[in-house]
């Protein structure tokens, strides 16, 4: 039992909710913080952090579903835990069922305008898995679905959707297809092979490092937008000068000719500069 756990959080990478959690948290302290002045209760920031585990198992144990077959081709990906034969689809398939009513319980335990954009919610997290079939733009679906952990955020605390989320919503998508563009430069030419879509594939390597960096920049500035438009301090100023030197030395990492620390660019420094990012604004509306 202990061996199968193992297996499905090696399956959905659950070390990356990193990317993502931080960011869910945020959204609900600078919304709650920014429309109410005061900060979220314990108990909602317990029901995000379920709504969160279980979207993000939902939509990776079903991207493992789908791309079975694409998985078992490519070298990178053959040893996956269902092309290797260490989980059945059939397993994954429950394992999706059960993320799923975890995200929905956790869902409606947050507020109406929550279990209203759930379905939303829930047509991203499935629709994602099937866009590197027909379009190159399968970037920004990604970004546009991990988003909604702050937006999430959001709501879950104030039950409204207004200019500064939605700012906050698309600077953490350009930010997520951004990285994910980098991420897919390694997977260049079996894309090309098996006719797959991905910005590395249409325009080369070269030519998407240069659309990673515009994406990273609209995420500066949408970083920044927050510092003028809250009552945020010099604390998250900070915070955000040293997410700007983390996304330089990101994109310093890879080049066109050189992708042996992608890895690096993409596992490593997007985890810290969510993680940074979230504490600062912590410190800065909760301690200051």
């Amino acid at each position: 039992m202990l061996k199968k756990f193992k297996i499905f959080l090696e399956m959905i990478k659950f070390e990356h909710t990193l990317f993502a959690l931080p960011f869910a948290y945020m959204g609900a302290i600078l919304g709650s913080m920014v429309l109410n002045n005061i900060l979220p209760h314990w108990s909602q920031i317990g029901w995000i952090t379920l709504a969160m585990v279980g979207a993000r198992s939902a939509a990776m144990g079903l991207n493992r579903v789908v791309d079975k077959v694409i998985d078992a081709k490519n070298p990178r990906t053959a040893g996956r835990a269902i092309p290797a034969g260490l989980l059945s689809s059939k397993e994954v398939l429950l394992f999706i069922v059960i993320a799923f009513i975890v995200l929905f319980v956790a869902t409606s335990q947050l507020n109406t305008l929550c279990m209203k954009l759930l379905p939303l919610a829930v047509f991203f997290l499935v629709f994602y898995s099937y866009t590197k079939r027909f379009t190159w733009a399968c970037h920004l679906i990604l970004g546009l679905t991990i988003a909604l952990a702050p937006l999430g955020g959001w709501v879950a605390v104030t039950g409204k959707i207004d200019g500064i989320s939605l700012i906050f919503y698309f600077t953490v998508a350009f930010w997520t297809a951004g990285f994910d563009i980098i991420y897919a430069c390694q997977d260049i030419d079996f894309d090309r092979k098996e006719g797959l879509y991905s910005i590395p594939s249409r325009f080369g390597i070269a030519k998407a490092l240069i659309i990673a960096k515009f994406f990273h920049f609209l995420t500066a500035v949408g970083f920044m937008s927050l510092y003028f438009l809250t009552d945020l301090s010099w604390v998250y100023f900070a915070g955000i000068i040293l997410a700007y030197l983390i996304l330089i030395y990101e994109h310093r990492l890879v080049s066109p000719k050189d992708l042996s620390k992608l890895n690096t660019a993409f596992f490593t420094m997007n985890g810290v500069l969510s993680v940074l990012v979230f504490a600062f604004t912590w410190i800065d509306m909760v301690v200051r």
